[in-house]
């Protein structure tokens, strides 16, 4: 059966974490995802991924954690996510524990989605070359899982360093929560099958169905079956003009994506609300 979600950026003008998460609720949704940047460099070096001038809104982006936790306080099985959390910006020990803690009061229902990040300055306030920020993310990842699930942990690599130590609350998902990779490079099917528990890639001029075909093939290879990963996707109106109608999202399914996640752009909740309502009304056609 498809499930759906609600992907958004919470700001201090746009509908409230609370309020949008008890909504999705009540509407059937699954899941509700908001993404991150903990900063905009003024420098406009980097251009942005999707073209034309950088929205006015990734200057305003809440902290994702702190609005998840507000959403499943008031819910009771809405799944929350990051789409995406930009490993490369968190300490791997910090961002362990805050995961975990996420997952505890939200009693499991907690989804990781990760990636590298695209904006070069961004990162290199946090410290990290954006030549490494993919190695570097690797390496935190693991980090994290290591200490999710040992009682006593310990890594050693060439970003992440750390003697034997012990850190809890331990994550109530066996394992850790799901990690889902945002990326849609063509290495992103080994690095999928290597350290992560799913995808979730952005809708667009991208062949999605190919995607699949190349993580199932990797997977093959090293002795996983696709069937183990979380296949989610993000389409929307203001994703390279893909509109979501029905056909939009039957073509998905067809894909071989299990979620789909409809992305609600920031605006005033005058705006925001009727785009909801229609979502809402999509969705129960495939009921």
């Amino acid at each position: 059966m498809t499930r759906f979600g609600i992907v958004t950026i919470p700001t201090h003008y746009t509908i409230q974490p609370t309020e949008l998460a008890r909504w999705a609720e009540e509407q059937g949704f699954d899941s509700l995802w908001f993404g991150e940047h903990t900063h905009i460099p003024t420098s406009r070096k980097t251009p942005f991924p999707l073209g034309g001038e950088l929205p006015e809104y990734y200057k305003q982006f809440f902290d994702p954690f702190i609005g998840l936790a507000a959403a499943a306080a008031v819910t009771r099985t809405l799944k929350i996510g990051t789409s995406v959390c930009l490993i490369p910006e968190h300490h791997p020990i910090t961002l362990a524990k805050t995961v975990a803690c996420l997952d505890r009061v939200s009693n499991g229902r907690f989804l990781f989605g990760i990636g590298a990040g695209w904006n070069a300055e961004e990162m290199a306030d946090h410290g990290v070359a954006f030549k490494d920020r993919w190695a570097v993310t690797r390496e935190r990842v693991l980090a994290m899982k290591e200490i999710w699930t040992k009682e006593v942990a310990e890594f050693h690599g060439r970003f992440v360093n750390f003697d034997p130590m012990w850190c809890w609350p331990k994550p109530v998902q066996a394992g850790g929560p799901p990690v889902l990779m945002g990326s849609m490079s063509k290495r992103a099917a080994k690095r999928i099958v290597e350290y992560c528990d799913g995808w979730i890639p952005v809708d667009g001029p991208y062949d999605l169905a190919q995607g699949i075909e190349a993580l199932r093939m990797e997977a093959e290879r090293v002795g996983r079956s696709l069937s183990e990963f979380d296949l989610s996707v993000i389409t929307g109106y203001a994703l390279a003009g893909v509109r979501s109608d029905e056909n939009r999202v039957r073509k998905l399914v067809q894909d071989g994506f299990t979620r789909i996640l409809f992305l609600v752009e920031p605006q005033l909740p005058d705006v925001q609300w009727p785009v909801l309502e229609q979502l809402a009304q999509l969705i129960r056609t495939f009921r």
